[in-house]
């Protein structure tokens, strides 16, 4: 994708507008003025199905590249897959119940 490409879509494109990239499951998404900020781009990125459709509504939002490295050193964080391992365990399913935390923090 061209700067000249994104320059446009700022330019032209409507607010919450998403442009697929030739990544699967990352898009450009221009976001609307805020206050004293003007419009951007973000990309967003989203799973997506066997047909190139996004499965959640919302995915995760990375305005700067800042940004992309803290959420890159959080999702390599040894600890998250045991963390997703153990809600998977104790997240109710179909007739199963809630437990409730003593806790306010949990530690992996």
């Amino acid at each position: 994708m061209s700067e000249e490409k994104l320059e446009e879509f700022l330019r032209i494109g409507n607010d919450w507008e998403k442009l697929k990239t030739s990544v699967p499951g990352v898009f450009i998404q221009k976001l609307p003025p805020y206050r004293s900020s003007p419009s951007r781009l973000a990309v967003e990125v989203n799973p997506v199905d066997a047909s190139g459709n996004t499965t959640k509504r919302r995915g995760l939002l990375i305005r700067f590249a800042d940004e992309y490295e803290a959420f890159k050193d959080i999702l390599n964080d040894e600890k998250l897959p045991k963390l997703l391992e153990m809600l998977d365990k104790v997240n109710p399913g179909a007739g199963r119940r809630t437990r409730k935390l003593d806790e306010d923090i949990i530690e992996i």
